[in-house]
């Protein structure tokens, strides 16, 4: 018996789904245009050991076009090809859920893209329950916008940040030492419940530091109240079975902690490999690792900086040998990603985008596994390799 890994490159897209028009995202392509990029401004941008994993072929066959710095020549070290969402929506619990083996059927609910964006009746009631003076935001905003911009009447008032974007999602902002840590977590958890009946996927905790506007910064004590997963995951299934499940960075929390075994968390890619590399060490034969890096998303993505995400990737791409010598025979590790986030696009929201799906590992067999029609293929691929029975969604390639 072996192990499993799903390492979600959060955002890392390779190129516009056959529907992105109907989400606003046609000619989004978020590895191309990061490496467009990089050779427009004569800067050197290479994925050497994700290249040989079948990156550039993946991307080409999604695309038609091979993102420039990257190749499509083998020999390859992996099965390489790309996947296809078929879940609602271009939002992080959708891609990882299927990923995880549970395609999204159902719509989630959004807020309008107007000032009020809250319904009335539900800031009324987060005011009531939480004891607040009050809200500020109520719109749609970027995240460090909308603190520089009210962080210091918000520190003055007492009034938390409660903002949305083209995601199922409200965000709630407070200083970590004037409003406190633990009352804004409290004051999600309250909000989480008030928005079970509008069908919002997540609300989320964004503290900060700092001293005023120019000072303000987020930290890593974010937390993501999710929907609990409506039917069984991969993970579900291999604790069901008594397998070890380890969980890194932000998948806890997506998957609302249902079936997310140990839980490992860090801030910032670099040390969320090595709390990838501690949990792989600890997992025994038979046990799953699933692990999200964000700052490609939260950083660079929704931040439009192609030149910071371009050497994100580029420093993954380094980490990944140390990673590959960590693997025994017959582990099989699955690189992959939840949606795109393309720096170079309008807005600053997520891209609905074709995702790459890159399996390897000691003794695991290279070639192309072309098309996915689903992300759920990696769950039950995951689900035959661990000899897991499965009966949710995806064929294993």
């Amino acid at each position: 018996m072996t192990r499993a890994l799903i390492l979600v490159l959060d955002s890392v897209g390779i190129g516009a789904a056959a529907d992105a028009a109907r989400y606003g995202d046609a000619g989004a392509d978020t590895l191309g245009h990061v490496a467009e990029w990089f050779a427009a401004h004569g800067e050197p941008f290479a994925l050497p050991n994700l290249d040989r994993l079948g990156l550039g072929a993946a991307a080409a066959a999604s695309t038609g076009r091979l993102p420039p710095g990257l190749t499509s020549d083998g020999p390859f070290a992996g099965r390489w090809g790309y996947g296809v969402e078929t879940s609602r929506g271009k939002d992080t619990p959708s891609g990882h859920w299927e990923i995880a083996g549970l395609p999204v059927p159902f719509d989630w609910g959004y807020f309008p893209e107007t000032v009020p964006a809250f319904p009335a009746d539900l800031t009324a009631a987060i005011i009531r329950e939480a004891e607040l003076p009050g809200i500020l935001g109520d719109c749609h905003a970027s995240g460090t916008e909308i603190i520089a911009r009210l962080g210091e009447e918000h520190v003055r008032t007492g009034k938390p940040i409660l903002y949305t974007s083209a995601d199922s999602v409200l965000q709630i902002a407070a200083h970590e030492t004037a409003f406190g840590l633990d009352r804004l977590y409290a004051l999600c958890a309250i909000a989480r419940r008030l928005c079970d009946p509008l069908g919002i996927g997540r609300v989320i905790a964004r503290p900060f530091i700092g001293t005023d506007a120019a000072s303000f910064v987020r930290t890593a004590n974010r937390r993501d109240y999710a929907v609990p997963p409506p039917s069984p995951t991969i993970l579900s299934a291999a604790e069901a079975a008594g397998r070890s499940v380890v969980t890194v960075g932000k998948i806890g929390d997506i998957f609302a902690h249902v079936g997310t075994g140990t839980v490992l968390k860090a801030a910032g890619n670099a040390a969320l490999g090595e709390r990838t590399l501690e949990g792989l060490a600890s997992l025994p034969d038979g046990g799953l690792l699933m692990a999200n890096f964000i700052d490609f998303d939260s950083l660079y993505g929704h931040r439009r900086d192609p030149e910071g995400y371009g050497r994100e990737l580029m420093a993954f791409d380094a980490w990944l040998p140390t990673l590959g010598a960590a693997l025994r025979p017959g582990d099989l590790c699955i690189v992959t990603a939840d949606h795109g986030c393309d720096p170079t696009f309008k807005g600053t929201d997520h891209t609905r985008e074709h995702v790459p799906v890159l399996a390897f590992g000691p003794g695991q067999p290279a070639g192309p596994i072309g098309r996915r029609a689903t992300f759920a293929d990696m769950a039950a691929t995951v689900a035959r390799h661990l000899g897991l029975t499965w009966t949710g969604a995806g064929t294993a390639f």
